[in-house]
């Protein structure tokens, strides 16, 4: 097929893993104290971390590339009717929690990097993680039955297979494994969402040509 623009800005899904894995990476240079095996990402971007500026540089891309994806596949599946209902309800609202999760996260950071949460911004950015996970669940739960119908693209629900999978070993390890290792469980859940993101993206780039029957 003729790939137009719209199918183009589906690299904005690998820009934001790309930019969010390398703040990841490469956050901590910035942070002398912080051990990623025990402290969980959003530390690195915490309001009195050492470790804010760079991370901001670093993950520049990540939340507007983010945005810009999921919204340009919401537009093209809904305007090429791709797949089922079921499926673009889906789209939607991963779109939507990428939305929730740029605005939300920019309004309530984490203000106190590694401490206990007790003030009504650090209680808005937990509120703000809740949601985004239902959603973020949600709307998987919802791409994977529509994959794997008669009529869906499955490799597309393996994919959403795998991002709720991490997602489940990062929400179910936080409260299983030792403190110390509480960043290594962390990570699951949160490259899970930014991983998915970057599928849609190479999907977009392709049409959402489904290759469950190449």
């Amino acid at each position: 097929m003729n790939k137009k623009l719209i199918n183009w800005l589906g690299m904005t899904g690998i820009f934001a893993l790309i930019s969010y894995a390398v703040a990841v990476c490469f956050s901590p240079l910035a942070y002398p104290d912080y051990n990623w095996l025990s402290q969980a990402v959003s530390d690195l971007s915490a309001e009195n971390a050492p470790s804010r500026m760079l991370w901001g540089q670093l993950s520049a891309l990540y939340g507007v590339c983010s945005v810009v994806c999921t919204t340009c596949v919401s537009a093209f599946v809904s305007e090429s009717k791709t797949n089922t209902r079921l499926f673009r309800i889906g789209i939607y609202l991963f779109t939507i929690m990428n939305w929730f999760s740029k605005v939300g996260y920019d309004m309530f950071p984490l203000s106190d990097s590694g401490k206990e949460i007790i003030t009504f911004q650090e209680t808005m950015h937990i509120a703000v993680t809740v949601v985004v996970v239902l959603l973020s669940i949600a709307s998987l739960i919802l791409i994977i039955i529509a994959g794997f119908k008669k009529t869906g693209i499955k490799s597309i629900g393996v994919w959403a297979c795998v991002a709720l999978a991490m997602m489940f070993i990062g929400a179910i390890g936080q409260g299983v494994v030792p403190k110390e290792y509480f960043g290594v469980v962390e990570r699951f859940s949160v490259f899970a969402a930014v991983g998915f993101n970057a599928v849609l993206g190479v999907y977009l780039i392709r049409g959402f040509e489904s290759s469950d029957s190449e």
